[in-house]
Protein backbone atom coordinates (compact mmCIF):
# COMPACT_ATOMS: atom_id res chain seq x y z
CA UNK A 1 0.00 0.00 0.00
CA UNK A 2 2.94 2.45 1.10
CA UNK A 3 4.45 1.89 -2.45
CA UNK A 4 1.26 2.60 -4.49
CA UNK A 5 0.84 5.36 -2.40
CA UNK A 6 4.14 6.60 -3.25
CA UNK A 7 3.28 6.41 -7.17
CA UNK A 8 -0.28 7.93 -6.68
CA UNK A 9 1.71 10.81 -5.00
CA UNK A 10 4.27 10.79 -7.67
CA UNK A 11 1.45 10.78 -10.38
CA UNK A 12 0.01 14.10 -8.51
CA UNK A 13 3.43 15.51 -8.84
CA UNK A 14 3.35 15.04 -12.78
CA UNK A 15 0.20 16.47 -13.24
CA UNK A 16 1.08 19.70 -11.93
CA UNK A 17 4.16 20.61 -14.44
CA UNK A 18 2.17 21.77 -17.35
CA UNK A 19 6.33 22.11 -19.04
CA UNK A 20 6.67 18.37 -19.15
CA UNK A 21 2.83 17.88 -20.23
CA UNK A 22 4.03 16.57 -23.70
CA UNK A 23 6.73 13.98 -23.02
CA UNK A 24 5.91 10.22 -22.10
CA UNK A 25 6.33 8.78 -18.88
CA UNK A 26 7.72 5.61 -18.02
CA UNK A 27 7.24 4.06 -14.88
CA UNK A 28 9.17 1.92 -13.45
CA UNK A 29 8.60 -0.47 -9.74
CA UNK A 30 11.75 -2.29 -8.62
CA UNK A 31 12.07 -4.56 -5.19
CA UNK A 32 16.01 -4.67 -4.79
CA UNK A 33 17.04 -6.94 -2.71
CA UNK A 34 19.23 -10.44 -2.39
CA UNK A 35 18.26 -13.08 -4.63
CA UNK A 36 20.61 -16.46 -5.97
CA UNK A 37 21.80 -16.64 -9.13
CA UNK A 38 23.73 -19.93 -8.79
CA UNK A 39 26.18 -20.52 -7.84
CA UNK A 40 26.08 -16.80 -6.61
CA UNK A 41 24.44 -14.42 -4.27
CA UNK A 42 24.19 -10.97 -5.55
CA UNK A 43 21.84 -7.96 -5.83
CA UNK A 44 18.98 -8.28 -8.43
CA UNK A 45 16.34 -6.07 -9.52
CA UNK A 46 12.75 -7.56 -9.21
CA UNK A 47 14.56 -10.86 -8.74
CA UNK A 48 16.89 -10.11 -11.58
CA UNK A 49 20.29 -9.76 -11.78
CA UNK A 50 21.31 -8.06 -14.43
CA UNK A 51 18.35 -5.41 -13.87
CA UNK A 52 15.52 -4.53 -15.93
CA UNK A 53 16.70 -2.07 -18.86
CA UNK A 54 15.59 1.02 -18.98
CA UNK A 55 13.89 1.86 -22.64
CA UNK A 56 13.16 5.25 -23.45
CA UNK A 57 13.40 8.20 -25.63
CA UNK A 58 14.76 11.64 -26.04
CA UNK A 59 13.02 13.41 -23.40
CA UNK A 60 10.76 11.52 -21.92
CA UNK A 61 10.25 11.60 -18.02
CA UNK A 62 11.50 8.04 -16.24
CA UNK A 63 9.57 7.27 -12.39
CA UNK A 64 11.91 4.63 -10.74
CA UNK A 65 9.95 3.57 -7.30
CA UNK A 66 12.89 1.80 -5.44
CA UNK A 67 12.12 -0.32 -2.62
CA UNK A 68 15.48 -1.10 -0.66
CA UNK A 69 14.79 -4.79 0.64
CA UNK A 70 18.53 -5.31 1.25
CA UNK A 71 19.69 -5.24 4.86
CA UNK A 72 21.84 -1.10 4.51
CA UNK A 73 21.31 1.94 2.94
CA UNK A 74 20.88 2.14 -1.27
CA UNK A 75 21.35 4.40 -3.75
CA UNK A 76 21.18 4.24 -7.68
CA UNK A 77 23.12 6.19 -9.73
CA UNK A 78 22.64 6.59 -13.53
CA UNK A 79 25.65 6.55 -14.83
CA UNK A 80 25.77 9.09 -18.27
CA UNK A 81 22.59 10.75 -17.81
CA UNK A 82 23.08 14.12 -17.41
CA UNK A 83 19.56 14.68 -15.02
CA UNK A 84 19.58 18.15 -16.71
CA UNK A 85 18.81 20.97 -13.54
CA UNK A 86 18.01 18.47 -11.34
CA UNK A 87 21.25 16.74 -9.58
CA UNK A 88 18.78 15.89 -6.60
CA UNK A 89 18.25 12.48 -9.07
CA UNK A 90 21.92 11.81 -9.45
CA UNK A 91 21.75 9.09 -6.81
CA UNK A 92 25.49 9.97 -4.95
CA UNK A 93 25.93 10.75 -1.34
CA UNK A 94 26.92 14.73 -2.51
CA UNK A 95 23.37 15.05 -3.49
CA UNK A 96 20.97 12.68 -1.86
CA UNK A 97 20.60 10.82 1.75
CA UNK A 98 20.67 6.88 0.77
CA UNK A 99 17.34 5.05 1.33
CA UNK A 100 17.39 3.34 4.81
CA UNK A 101 16.70 -0.74 4.88
CA UNK A 102 12.90 -1.30 4.35
CA UNK A 103 12.31 1.93 2.56
CA UNK A 104 11.07 2.87 -0.69
CA UNK A 105 12.29 6.11 -2.42
CA UNK A 106 11.14 7.10 -6.20
CA UNK A 107 13.42 8.97 -8.59
CA UNK A 108 11.87 11.47 -11.36
CA UNK A 109 14.19 12.58 -14.31
CA UNK A 110 13.95 13.32 -17.57
CA UNK A 111 16.48 12.32 -20.25
CA UNK A 112 16.54 15.89 -21.68
CA UNK A 113 18.43 16.01 -25.28
CA UNK A 114 19.89 12.83 -24.66
CA UNK A 115 20.54 9.94 -26.93
CA UNK A 116 22.10 6.65 -26.31
CA UNK A 117 23.64 3.78 -24.27
CA UNK A 118 24.11 4.26 -20.22
CA UNK A 119 23.74 2.07 -17.36
CA UNK A 120 22.42 2.17 -13.37
CA UNK A 121 24.23 0.66 -10.67
CA UNK A 122 24.04 1.17 -6.35
CA UNK A 123 26.42 3.95 -5.58
CA UNK A 124 27.24 3.25 -1.89
CA UNK A 125 29.49 0.72 0.04
CA UNK A 126 30.61 -1.09 -3.28
CA UNK A 127 27.32 -2.68 -3.51
CA UNK A 128 27.96 -2.35 -7.50
CA UNK A 129 30.55 -5.51 -6.99
CA UNK A 130 27.58 -7.69 -5.83
CA UNK A 131 24.96 -6.62 -8.77
CA UNK A 132 22.20 -4.18 -8.83
CA UNK A 133 22.93 -2.70 -12.27
CA UNK A 134 21.01 -2.83 -15.60
CA UNK A 135 21.07 -0.89 -18.93
CA UNK A 136 19.38 2.45 -19.94
CA UNK A 137 18.64 3.09 -23.81
CA UNK A 138 17.75 6.06 -25.14
CA UNK A 139 16.45 6.01 -28.40
CA UNK A 140 15.95 8.98 -30.55
CA UNK A 141 12.73 10.42 -31.14
CA UNK A 142 11.17 9.88 -34.90
CA UNK A 143 12.08 12.77 -36.15
CA UNK A 144 16.22 12.80 -35.56
CA UNK A 145 17.68 10.64 -38.12
CA UNK A 146 20.08 8.17 -37.12
CA UNK A 147 23.47 7.99 -38.93
CA UNK A 148 22.94 4.01 -39.97
CA UNK A 149 20.43 1.79 -40.75
CA UNK A 150 17.67 0.34 -38.50
CA UNK A 151 19.19 -2.49 -37.12
CA UNK A 152 17.20 -5.83 -36.79
CA UNK A 153 17.84 -6.62 -33.22
CA UNK A 154 19.28 -5.33 -29.87
CA UNK A 155 21.48 -6.78 -27.87
CA UNK A 156 22.84 -5.36 -23.78
CA UNK A 157 25.79 -7.17 -22.61
CA UNK A 158 27.24 -6.29 -19.32
CA UNK A 159 30.67 -7.58 -19.00
CA UNK A 160 32.66 -6.81 -15.52
CA UNK A 161 35.04 -8.43 -13.16
CA UNK A 162 33.62 -10.46 -10.72
CA UNK A 163 34.91 -11.39 -6.75
CA UNK A 164 33.43 -14.63 -5.41
CA UNK A 165 33.45 -12.95 -1.66
CA UNK A 166 30.19 -10.00 -1.29
CA UNK A 167 30.95 -6.63 -1.15
CA UNK A 168 30.42 -6.18 2.71
CA UNK A 169 33.78 -8.34 3.05
CA UNK A 170 35.45 -6.73 0.05
CA UNK A 171 34.48 -3.48 2.29
CA UNK A 172 36.16 -4.90 5.41
CA UNK A 173 39.31 -5.73 3.08
CA UNK A 174 39.73 -2.59 1.85
CA UNK A 175 39.29 -1.05 5.64
CA UNK A 176 41.68 -2.91 6.75
CA UNK A 177 44.24 -1.71 4.45
CA UNK A 178 44.36 -4.92 2.08
CA UNK A 179 44.23 -4.42 -1.99
CA UNK A 180 41.51 -6.58 -3.29
CA UNK A 181 43.98 -8.51 -5.26
CA UNK A 182 42.84 -10.60 -8.61
CA UNK A 183 39.45 -11.11 -9.28
CA UNK A 184 38.03 -14.74 -9.42
CA UNK A 185 36.73 -14.15 -12.99
CA UNK A 186 34.82 -12.30 -15.15
CA UNK A 187 30.74 -12.54 -15.85
CA UNK A 188 29.17 -11.68 -19.01
CA UNK A 189 25.49 -10.91 -18.51
CA UNK A 190 25.76 -12.35 -14.86
CA UNK A 191 26.89 -15.39 -16.17
CA UNK A 192 30.14 -17.54 -15.94
CA UNK A 193 32.27 -18.81 -18.38
CA UNK A 194 31.27 -21.41 -21.26
CA UNK A 195 33.98 -24.40 -20.78
CA UNK A 196 36.13 -23.33 -23.81
CA UNK A 197 39.01 -25.06 -21.45
CA UNK A 198 38.42 -27.74 -19.94
CA UNK A 199 41.62 -27.37 -16.89
CA UNK A 200 40.60 -23.73 -16.79
CA UNK A 201 36.87 -23.85 -16.78
CA UNK A 202 34.65 -26.17 -14.71
CA UNK A 203 32.20 -28.08 -15.75
CA UNK A 204 28.53 -26.94 -14.58
CA UNK A 205 28.78 -22.99 -15.12
CA UNK A 206 25.83 -21.11 -16.41
CA UNK A 207 27.12 -19.28 -19.15
CA UNK A 208 25.06 -16.70 -21.40
CA UNK A 209 23.82 -17.51 -25.03
CA UNK A 210 23.29 -14.77 -27.70
CA UNK A 211 20.74 -16.17 -30.28
CA UNK A 212 20.77 -14.29 -33.36
CA UNK A 213 20.20 -15.12 -37.20
CA UNK A 214 22.12 -15.35 -40.15
CA UNK A 215 22.58 -12.44 -42.73
CA UNK A 216 20.81 -9.73 -39.48
CA UNK A 217 22.37 -6.69 -38.40
CA UNK A 218 22.35 -6.36 -34.64
CA UNK A 219 22.68 -3.28 -32.04
CA UNK A 220 25.22 -4.93 -29.41
CA UNK A 221 25.10 -2.37 -26.31
CA UNK A 222 28.82 -3.06 -24.01
CA UNK A 223 29.12 -2.10 -20.50
CA UNK A 224 31.65 -2.30 -18.35
CA UNK A 225 30.01 -2.59 -15.40
CA UNK A 226 32.94 -4.23 -12.77
CA UNK A 227 34.90 -3.50 -9.70
CA UNK A 228 38.75 -2.24 -11.60
CA UNK A 229 39.66 -4.23 -14.35
CA UNK A 230 39.46 -3.14 -18.23
CA UNK A 231 38.63 -5.75 -20.57
CA UNK A 232 38.96 -6.53 -24.30
CA UNK A 233 35.46 -7.47 -25.88
CA UNK A 234 35.68 -9.23 -29.53
CA UNK A 235 32.96 -11.53 -30.91
CA UNK A 236 34.63 -14.65 -32.55
CA UNK A 237 34.95 -14.26 -36.68
CA UNK A 238 33.01 -10.94 -36.30
CA UNK A 239 33.76 -7.28 -37.31
CA UNK A 240 32.14 -4.82 -35.01
CA UNK A 241 31.04 -1.13 -36.24
CA UNK A 242 31.77 1.25 -33.63
CA UNK A 243 28.76 4.03 -33.81
CA UNK A 244 27.97 5.25 -30.56
CA UNK A 245 29.57 5.57 -26.71
CA UNK A 246 27.78 6.98 -24.12
CA UNK A 247 25.33 9.27 -25.79
CA UNK A 248 27.40 10.12 -28.83
CA UNK A 249 27.66 9.11 -32.19
CA UNK A 250 30.99 8.08 -33.20
CA UNK A 251 32.86 7.87 -36.65
CA UNK A 252 32.00 4.37 -37.95
CA UNK A 253 35.26 2.34 -37.74
CA UNK A 254 35.58 -1.63 -37.69
CA UNK A 255 37.37 -3.56 -35.11
CA UNK A 256 38.10 -6.92 -34.02
CA UNK A 257 38.35 -6.01 -30.88
CA UNK A 258 37.79 -2.89 -28.40
CA UNK A 259 39.29 -2.22 -24.59
CA UNK A 260 36.34 -1.48 -22.67
CA UNK A 261 37.38 0.02 -19.34
CA UNK A 262 35.36 0.27 -16.19
CA UNK A 263 32.27 2.51 -16.56
CA UNK A 264 32.26 2.88 -19.96
CA UNK A 265 29.72 2.17 -22.24
CA UNK A 266 30.09 1.35 -26.65
CA UNK A 267 27.46 0.57 -29.02
CA UNK A 268 28.31 -1.49 -31.82
CA UNK A 269 26.92 -2.92 -35.06
CA UNK A 270 27.59 -6.33 -35.87
CA UNK A 271 26.31 -8.16 -38.79
CA UNK A 272 25.94 -11.99 -38.75
CA UNK A 273 27.88 -12.93 -42.32
CA UNK A 274 29.60 -16.28 -41.24
CA UNK A 275 28.91 -19.54 -42.20
CA UNK A 276 27.33 -20.59 -38.97
CA UNK A 277 29.71 -24.07 -38.67
CA UNK A 278 29.58 -23.68 -35.13
CA UNK A 279 28.71 -21.53 -32.30
CA UNK A 280 30.97 -18.27 -32.49
CA UNK A 281 32.62 -17.32 -29.01
CA UNK A 282 31.98 -13.80 -26.82
CA UNK A 283 34.48 -13.11 -25.19
CA UNK A 284 35.72 -10.13 -22.37
CA UNK A 285 39.65 -10.63 -21.20
CA UNK A 286 41.51 -8.69 -18.53
CA UNK A 287 43.79 -5.98 -20.46
CA UNK A 288 46.84 -3.72 -18.67
CA UNK A 289 47.76 -6.98 -16.72
CA UNK A 290 49.98 -9.66 -17.27
CA UNK A 291 47.63 -11.45 -19.59
CA UNK A 292 49.34 -14.89 -18.90
CA UNK A 293 48.69 -15.11 -14.81
CA UNK A 294 45.00 -13.55 -15.77
CA UNK A 295 43.51 -16.12 -17.98
CA UNK A 296 41.22 -17.42 -15.68
CA UNK A 297 39.41 -13.87 -15.66
CA UNK A 298 38.13 -14.34 -18.88
CA UNK A 299 34.61 -13.90 -19.59
CA UNK A 300 33.09 -16.46 -22.45
CA UNK A 301 29.61 -16.36 -23.88
CA UNK A 302 28.30 -18.15 -27.07
CA UNK A 303 27.23 -16.34 -30.28
CA UNK A 304 24.85 -18.69 -31.48
CA UNK A 305 22.93 -18.48 -35.45
CA UNK A 306 19.77 -20.15 -35.69
CA UNK A 307 21.21 -22.42 -37.96
CA UNK A 308 24.18 -23.30 -36.19
CA UNK A 309 25.80 -26.93 -36.57
CA UNK A 310 27.68 -27.54 -33.87
CA UNK A 311 29.37 -25.73 -30.22
CA UNK A 312 31.63 -23.48 -30.18
CA UNK A 313 35.36 -25.39 -29.53
CA UNK A 314 38.68 -24.57 -29.96
CA UNK A 315 40.98 -21.48 -28.91
CA UNK A 316 39.83 -18.17 -28.13
CA UNK A 317 40.14 -15.76 -30.58
CA UNK A 318 43.30 -13.73 -29.61
CA UNK A 319 43.76 -10.85 -27.73
CA UNK A 320 45.53 -7.71 -29.04
CA UNK A 321 49.46 -8.44 -29.08
CA UNK A 322 50.57 -5.63 -27.53
CA UNK A 323 51.62 -6.78 -23.59
CA UNK A 324 55.28 -4.87 -24.34
CA UNK A 325 53.70 -2.14 -26.69
CA UNK A 326 52.15 -0.06 -24.72
CA UNK A 327 50.59 2.34 -27.32
CA UNK A 328 47.96 -0.01 -28.75
CA UNK A 329 45.37 0.30 -26.56
CA UNK A 330 46.14 4.60 -26.49
CA UNK A 331 45.88 4.48 -29.70
CA UNK A 332 42.93 2.73 -30.07
CA UNK A 333 41.40 5.31 -27.63
CA UNK A 334 42.07 8.19 -29.49
CA UNK A 335 40.85 6.32 -32.45
CA UNK A 336 37.46 6.89 -30.66
CA UNK A 337 36.27 10.13 -32.75
CA UNK A 338 32.94 11.74 -32.51
CA UNK A 339 30.51 12.02 -35.54
CA UNK A 340 30.27 15.59 -36.80
CA UNK A 341 27.77 15.22 -39.52
CA UNK A 342 25.15 13.36 -37.42
CA UNK A 343 22.67 14.64 -35.56
CA UNK A 344 21.97 13.42 -31.99
CA UNK A 345 18.81 14.28 -29.90
CA UNK A 346 18.58 17.55 -32.09
CA UNK A 347 18.62 17.63 -35.55
CA UNK A 348 21.72 19.82 -36.06
CA UNK A 349 24.88 17.95 -36.09
CA UNK A 350 26.56 17.11 -33.22
CA UNK A 351 29.69 19.13 -34.56
CA UNK A 352 28.25 22.33 -34.82
CA UNK A 353 29.47 22.53 -31.04
CA UNK A 354 33.08 24.00 -31.72
CA UNK A 355 34.46 23.08 -28.39
CA UNK A 356 37.58 24.48 -29.71
CA UNK A 357 36.76 27.88 -30.43
CA UNK A 358 35.81 28.26 -26.70
CA UNK A 359 38.14 30.41 -24.09
CA UNK A 360 38.72 28.25 -21.04
CA UNK A 361 37.74 29.99 -17.68
CA UNK A 362 39.44 27.04 -15.30
CA UNK A 363 41.76 24.49 -15.53
CA UNK A 364 42.64 21.43 -12.40
CA UNK A 365 44.94 19.25 -12.95
CA UNK A 366 43.61 16.46 -10.65
CA UNK A 367 46.26 13.84 -9.80
CA UNK A 368 46.14 10.07 -8.67
CA UNK A 369 49.12 8.08 -6.73
CA UNK A 370 49.04 4.93 -5.30
CA UNK A 371 47.06 4.45 -2.15
CA UNK A 372 48.12 6.06 0.67
CA UNK A 373 48.31 6.11 4.56
CA UNK A 374 46.28 8.75 6.31
CA UNK A 375 45.86 8.28 9.40
CA UNK A 376 46.74 5.43 9.89
CA UNK A 377 44.34 4.17 7.40
CA UNK A 378 44.90 3.41 3.94
CA UNK A 379 43.25 5.61 1.29
CA UNK A 380 42.95 7.30 -2.04
CA UNK A 381 43.51 10.37 -3.68
CA UNK A 382 42.50 13.42 -5.65
CA UNK A 383 45.20 16.13 -5.46
CA UNK A 384 46.93 15.08 -2.48
CA UNK A 385 43.20 15.01 -1.05
CA UNK A 386 40.92 12.41 0.23
CA UNK A 387 37.24 13.01 -0.07
CA UNK A 388 35.46 11.97 3.48
CA UNK A 389 31.33 11.89 2.83
CA UNK A 390 29.77 13.81 5.21
CA UNK A 391 26.45 12.55 7.10
CA UNK A 392 25.03 15.83 5.08
CA UNK A 393 24.78 15.99 1.55
CA UNK A 394 26.43 18.74 0.51
CA UNK A 395 23.60 19.88 -2.22
CA UNK A 396 20.72 19.81 1.05
CA UNK A 397 23.43 21.80 3.01
CA UNK A 398 23.44 24.48 0.31
CA UNK A 399 19.66 24.46 0.33
CA UNK A 400 19.39 24.81 4.13
CA UNK A 401 22.10 26.89 4.63
CA UNK A 402 24.40 24.60 6.88
CA UNK A 403 27.23 25.72 6.99
CA UNK A 404 30.66 24.02 7.76
CA UNK A 405 29.77 20.52 5.70
CA UNK A 406 32.35 21.63 2.88
CA UNK A 407 35.02 24.19 1.70
CA UNK A 408 35.20 25.74 -2.03
CA UNK A 409 39.02 25.14 -1.96
CA UNK A 410 40.09 22.54 -3.90
CA UNK A 411 43.53 22.91 -5.72
CA UNK A 412 44.13 23.85 -8.90
CA UNK A 413 47.44 21.63 -9.04
CA UNK A 414 48.59 18.73 -6.80
CA UNK A 415 49.35 19.85 -2.95
CA UNK A 416 52.67 19.84 -1.78
CA UNK A 417 52.97 17.95 2.15
CA UNK A 418 51.23 14.80 3.62
CA UNK A 419 48.14 14.04 1.88
CA UNK A 420 45.45 14.94 4.32
CA UNK A 421 41.23 13.92 4.66
CA UNK A 422 38.99 16.37 3.05
CA UNK A 423 35.59 17.91 1.96
CA UNK A 424 36.99 20.00 -0.69
CA UNK A 425 34.70 21.08 -3.51
CA UNK A 426 35.43 22.58 -6.71
CA UNK A 427 34.11 26.05 -6.75
CA UNK A 428 32.87 25.55 -10.96
CA UNK A 429 31.93 29.07 -12.46
CA UNK A 430 28.24 28.86 -14.36
CA UNK A 431 28.60 28.50 -18.37
CA UNK A 432 32.29 28.44 -17.72
CA UNK A 433 34.62 26.45 -19.65
CA UNK A 434 36.30 23.77 -17.61
CA UNK A 435 39.38 22.06 -18.55
CA UNK A 436 39.98 18.97 -16.26
CA UNK A 437 43.51 16.85 -16.92
CA UNK A 438 43.94 13.18 -14.61
CA UNK A 439 46.95 12.39 -14.25
CA UNK A 440 47.52 8.87 -13.19
CA UNK A 441 51.11 8.19 -11.13
CA UNK A 442 49.48 4.95 -10.00
CA UNK A 443 51.11 1.82 -11.27
CA UNK A 444 47.43 0.60 -12.91
CA UNK A 445 44.54 1.04 -15.38
CA UNK A 446 42.16 4.06 -13.74
CA UNK A 447 38.53 5.27 -15.22
CA UNK A 448 37.44 8.90 -14.00
CA UNK A 449 33.80 9.80 -14.28
CA UNK A 450 31.93 13.08 -14.42
CA UNK A 451 28.14 13.22 -13.40
CA UNK A 452 25.66 16.06 -15.14
CA UNK A 453 27.78 16.19 -17.78
CA UNK A 454 29.76 14.56 -21.07
CA UNK A 455 33.16 16.25 -21.62
CA UNK A 456 35.14 16.45 -25.12
CA UNK A 457 38.12 13.76 -24.64
CA UNK A 458 40.80 16.12 -26.65
CA UNK A 459 43.87 14.56 -25.54
CA UNK A 460 45.41 11.45 -23.82
CA UNK A 461 49.27 10.51 -23.52
CA UNK A 462 52.34 8.57 -21.54
CA UNK A 463 54.44 10.83 -18.88
CA UNK A 464 53.70 14.01 -17.13
CA UNK A 465 50.85 16.27 -18.55
CA UNK A 466 52.58 19.92 -19.10
CA UNK A 467 51.55 23.34 -20.49
CA UNK A 468 52.79 22.67 -24.06
CA UNK A 469 50.66 19.45 -23.67
CA UNK A 470 47.76 21.29 -24.91
CA UNK A 471 49.24 21.78 -28.33
CA UNK A 472 49.09 17.80 -28.69
CA UNK A 473 44.91 18.63 -28.02
CA UNK A 474 42.61 17.40 -30.70
CA UNK A 475 40.74 20.32 -31.65
CA UNK A 476 38.02 19.05 -33.83
CA UNK A 477 36.38 15.75 -33.44
CA UNK A 478 37.30 14.76 -30.00
CA UNK A 479 33.98 12.27 -28.48
CA UNK A 480 31.69 13.60 -26.34
CA UNK A 481 31.64 11.27 -23.44
CA UNK A 482 31.02 10.97 -19.42
CA UNK A 483 33.72 8.60 -18.39
CA UNK A 484 37.74 8.47 -19.47
CA UNK A 485 39.87 6.04 -19.36
CA UNK A 486 43.76 7.04 -17.69
CA UNK A 487 46.51 4.69 -18.54
CA UNK A 488 49.27 3.62 -15.91
CA UNK A 489 51.85 7.03 -15.69
CA UNK A 490 49.42 8.68 -18.42
CA UNK A 491 47.48 11.75 -18.41
CA UNK A 492 44.36 12.40 -20.62
CA UNK A 493 42.60 16.17 -20.44
CA UNK A 494 39.16 16.97 -21.22
CA UNK A 495 37.05 20.11 -21.51
CA UNK A 496 33.39 20.71 -20.15
CA UNK A 497 30.99 23.13 -20.53
CA UNK A 498 28.88 24.06 -16.88
CA UNK A 499 25.64 24.70 -18.57
CA UNK A 500 24.27 22.39 -15.47
CA UNK A 501 23.76 23.95 -12.23
CA UNK A 502 24.06 21.05 -9.31
CA UNK A 503 26.48 19.83 -7.38
CA UNK A 504 28.55 17.23 -9.64
CA UNK A 505 30.30 13.98 -8.88
CA UNK A 506 33.80 13.14 -10.46
CA UNK A 507 35.00 10.11 -9.50
CA UNK A 508 36.89 6.98 -10.09
CA UNK A 509 35.08 4.32 -11.73
CA UNK A 510 37.24 1.96 -9.90
CA UNK A 511 35.42 0.74 -7.09
CA UNK A 512 38.24 0.63 -4.72
CA UNK A 513 39.34 3.69 -5.36
CA UNK A 514 36.50 5.01 -5.40
CA UNK A 515 35.47 3.15 -2.21
CA UNK A 516 38.70 5.00 -0.38
CA UNK A 517 38.27 8.78 -1.22
CA UNK A 518 39.57 9.03 -4.71
CA UNK A 519 36.69 11.76 -5.78
CA UNK A 520 35.73 15.14 -5.68
CA UNK A 521 32.37 17.40 -6.47
CA UNK A 522 31.87 20.51 -9.00
CA UNK A 523 29.58 22.72 -7.22
CA UNK A 524 28.19 24.85 -9.92
CA UNK A 525 25.65 27.52 -9.24
CA UNK A 526 23.74 30.36 -11.03
CA UNK A 527 24.15 33.27 -8.95
CA UNK A 528 21.15 35.14 -10.49
CA UNK A 529 18.29 32.32 -10.72
CA UNK A 530 16.16 33.53 -7.99
CA UNK A 531 13.29 31.10 -9.34
CA UNK A 532 14.15 27.89 -9.83
CA UNK A 533 14.86 28.41 -13.40
CA UNK A 534 18.09 27.07 -14.07
CA UNK A 535 17.82 24.44 -11.32
CA UNK A 536 14.83 22.24 -10.13
CA UNK A 537 13.46 22.95 -6.65
CA UNK A 538 14.23 20.36 -3.92
CA UNK A 539 11.46 17.51 -4.52
CA UNK A 540 8.89 17.32 -2.28
CA UNK A 541 9.67 13.15 -1.47
CA UNK A 542 13.89 14.17 -0.89
CA UNK A 543 15.52 12.19 2.19
CA UNK A 544 17.21 13.95 4.80
CA UNK A 545 19.75 13.02 6.89
CA UNK A 546 22.86 14.02 9.00
CA UNK A 547 22.10 17.63 10.29
CA UNK A 548 19.07 18.37 8.68
CA UNK A 549 17.28 14.21 9.83
CA UNK A 550 14.99 16.47 11.97
CA UNK A 551 12.96 17.24 8.69
CA UNK A 552 12.83 13.15 8.10
CA UNK A 553 9.41 11.60 8.18
CA UNK A 554 9.47 8.17 9.41
CA UNK A 555 8.43 5.42 7.46
CA UNK A 556 7.74 1.80 8.54
CA UNK A 557 9.81 -0.61 6.97
CA UNK A 558 7.89 -2.67 4.29
CA UNK A 559 10.36 -5.57 3.26
CA UNK A 560 9.76 -8.51 1.41
CA UNK A 561 12.31 -10.38 2.36
CA UNK A 562 11.15 -14.24 1.78
CA UNK A 563 8.90 -13.57 -0.76
CA UNK A 564 9.76 -15.39 -3.83
CA UNK A 565 11.64 -13.51 -6.66
CA UNK A 566 8.92 -14.36 -8.89
CA UNK A 567 6.36 -13.25 -7.16
CA UNK A 568 3.72 -10.90 -8.76
CA UNK A 569 4.58 -7.70 -9.70
CA UNK A 570 2.60 -4.32 -8.51
CA UNK A 571 3.56 -2.21 -10.80
CA UNK A 572 1.10 -3.13 -13.70
CA UNK A 573 -1.76 -2.75 -11.18
CA UNK A 574 -0.31 0.50 -9.41
CA UNK A 575 0.17 2.28 -12.86
CA UNK A 576 -3.02 2.01 -13.99
CA UNK A 577 -4.87 3.14 -10.57
CA UNK A 578 -2.79 6.41 -11.19
CA UNK A 579 -3.00 6.34 -15.16
CA UNK A 580 -6.14 8.89 -14.34
CA UNK A 581 -4.46 11.41 -12.52
CA UNK A 582 -1.63 11.34 -15.55
CA UNK A 583 -4.19 11.86 -18.64
CA UNK A 584 -4.11 15.82 -18.09
CA UNK A 585 -0.01 15.57 -17.85
CA UNK A 586 0.55 14.33 -21.06
CA UNK A 587 1.40 10.60 -22.56
CA UNK A 588 2.58 7.78 -20.25
CA UNK A 589 4.10 3.98 -20.84
CA UNK A 590 3.99 1.23 -17.98
CA UNK A 591 7.18 -0.53 -18.17
CA UNK A 592 7.26 -3.98 -18.12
Amino acid sequence: MQRLLALVAVAALVALRPALATDPYAFFDWDVSYVTAAPLGVIGINGKFPGPVVNVSTNWNVVVNVLNDLDEPFLITWNGIQHRKNCWQDGVLGTNCPIPSGWNWTYEFQVKDQIGSFFYFPSTGLQRAAGGFGGIIVNNRDVIAVPFGRPDGDITIFIGDWYNKNHTDLRKMLDKGKELGMPDGVLINGKGPYRYNDSLVPAGIEYETFNVHPGKTYRIRVHNVGTSTSLNFRIQGHNMVLVETEGSYTSQQNYTNLDVHVGQSYSFLVTMDQNASSDYYVVASARQVNESLWRRVTGVAVLRYSNSRGAASGPLPDPPQDQNDRTFSMNQARSVRWNLSAGAARPNPQGSFRYSSINVTQAYLLRSTAPVSIDGRRRATLNGLSYAPPETPLRLADAYGVKGVYTLDFPERPLKGAPRIARSVINGTYRGFMELIFQNNDTRMQSYHMDGYAFFVVGMDYGEWKEDSRGTYNKGDGVARSTIQVYPGAWAAVLVSLDNVGVWNVRSENLDSWYLGQEVYVRVVNPEDTGNKTEMAIPDNALYCGQLHKYQKEQTPHHKMGVSAAAPRSLSVACRLVAAALLLAGSFVLAP
